[in-house]
């Protein structure tokens, strides 16, 4: 409903001048209008914050604290600015002192006053590096570990593998080149393998496909700078043409499935007779030779 009165007024957000037709009317135009209301908002949520933040450090406990002579574990840990474990590592060293009230320990805030009135020397105990004596050059690795120039320096920058200049020749540190390389290194044992291009003439195999086998069965491979070989046995193992090897040792389950025996009587036979074990992970395992001949039926002549 229009109103035929003319008031001046001044708008409340932009400071306008302007006529309104009403005395509620504050802003000369709906879109100052918009933005005075949502400044009210911010300004509400705001002062909102601002009243609960004093109200928490009004509530702060540690100003409580320092009113307070005796102090609890907690207290006295919120007051040090250290978790409740450290403080009673603290007390296990005997570098703070309590004293037991009934079901409580208390400690005396001027002892922990004190501790910082006589403070001792901030020592940072640094460890020295042994220096790296032995080195190869670039032509050693390639020859020992069968790889390219590029990939040496690729490895060495992600892995941070110490290197020296001398002449124009870079050294490398034996002792990183060896661990890393080291772990890649073929399997001595494996002495026949398969070329990429052998595993496709024979199987009729994809790239894609070669690569996901060995990575799902975890067939042994080697890599002479950019040709990579699988190892025969465990690739025809993978494709089902060949047997795997018996195992070498009994899971401590199906140890006692087999011989009957409870697990107390299998640890005291294969201690009894230094029977040899291993462990894999959580699993002990025990040699299945041995246990076998163990456990083997006599023989009558």
């Amino acid at each position: 409903m229009s109103s035929n009165i003319d008031i001046k007024k001044i708008c409340s957000w932009c400071g306008a001048e302007f006529i309104a037709h009403k005395t509620t009317t504050t802003c000369c135009s709906h879109r100052c209008a918009n933005a005075l209301y949502k400044k009210r908002k911010r300004d509400e949520v705001i002062k909102t914050n601002n009243q609960f933040t004093e109200k928490i450090v009004l509530e702060k406990p540690i100003e409580k604290i320092k009113e307070k002579p005796f102090i609890t574990i907690t207290e006295a840990a919120v007051y040090l600015g250290v978790t409740r474990p450290t403080l009673y590592s603290y007390l296990r060293k005997g570098e703070l002192k309590a004293s037991r009230l009934g079901c409580k320990y208390l400690l005396k805030k001027e002892d922990i006053d004190e501790l910082f009135n006589h403070p001792s020397e901030f020592r940072i105990q640094s460890k020295e590096r042994a220096p790296i004596t032995e080195f190869y050059t670039t032509a050693e690795v390639k020859e020992k570990y069968n790889v390219v120039d590029s990939w040496i320096f690729v490895v060495a920058k992600k892995h941070n593998i110490p290197r020296t200049f001398n002449r124009g020749k870079t050294y490398w540190s034996k002792k990183h080149i060896d661990n890393y390389f080291g772990k890649k290194a073929a399997d001595p044992e494996i002495t026949e393998w398969y070329s990429v291009q052998e595993i496709q003439d024979k199987f009729g195999m994809s790239l894609a496909a070669i690569y996901t086998l060995a990575s799902k069965n975890a067939v042994p491979k080697k890599k002479e700078g950019i040709m990579v070989s699988y190892s025969k046995k465990h690739f025809d193992i993978a494709k089902g043409i060949a047997q795997p090897d018996e195992p070498q040792y009994y899971t401590v389950a199906e140890a006692m499935a087999k011989f009957n025996l409870t697990r107390d009587q299998l640890y005291h036979y294969a201690k009894y007779h230094n029977i040899p074990r291993v462990k894999v992970g959580k699993y002990v395992k025990i040699s299945r030779p041995e246990l076998d001949k163990l456990f083997e039926a006599p023989k009558i002549e």
